[in-house]
């Protein structure tokens, strides 16, 4: 019978494998009976950890052995979300590629891949997003769209790339800014 400290031991050695980025290791893992999908105490899967850490190989294998693109942590984390807020491009790629969900939203503030790229100022995965369609006035739970995170961050380069884009320059969040309002308010204080 396999007790409770093993399982516990499995989970957390394919955890960290995977943040590691040790392919041969997860393969052993799997090839004796790990379980693609568990979960840590954050609800991360191992595809998570892979993903924030960048590791495409990894991801690979997790993906051709079942696990779930859009699986999601505690706080609503996907693995394309955990990429986006890295600014994991080839990763972003890779995931959109198997399918994973453009417009998926955390539980945090509601943010999509798009606004996390944004907000974080991570300009590639932010044009690979937009390139493979998603929404560029999606809002999170504050009204916020990409432009005016990015503007809010002052992230130059990401807010050229959504101008350039096509991003509304006069849509306002709940508090009543606009990308123009909040360029504004950033000035004054300089």
């Amino acid at each position: 019978m396999v007790s409770a400290l093993e399982i516990h031991d499995e989970i957390r050695t394919l955890h960290e494998a995977a943040k590691d980025g040790c392919v041969e290791v997860i393969n052993q893992l799997l090839k004796h009976g790990a379980d693609v999908t568990s979960r840590d105490s954050s609800g991360l899967a191992p595809i998570h950890l892979a993903a924030f850490y960048g590791h495409e190989a990894v991801v690979r294998l997790l993906v051709d052995k079942g696990a779930d693109l859009e699986a999601r942590s505690n706080s609503g984390n996907t693995p394309l979300l955990r990429a986006a807020y890295k600014g994991h491009e080839a990763m972003g790629r890779l995931l959109v590629e198997k399918g994973a969900d453009l417009e998926v939203m955390n539980d945090d503030y509601g943010n999509t891949p798009l606004l996390e790229a944004a907000y974080e100022g991570h300009e590639a995965i932010a044009r690979l997003l937009l390139e493979r369609g998603a929404n560029i006035e999606a809002k999170n739970d504050y009204g916020d769209t990409p432009l005016l995170v990015a503007v809010y961050k002052e992230h130059e380069a990401v807010v050229r790339l959504l101008i350039d884009k096509g991003a509304d320059l006069e849509v306002e969040s709940r508090s009543g800014d606009t990308p123009l309002i909040a360029v504004e308010t950033r000035c004054s204080h300089y």
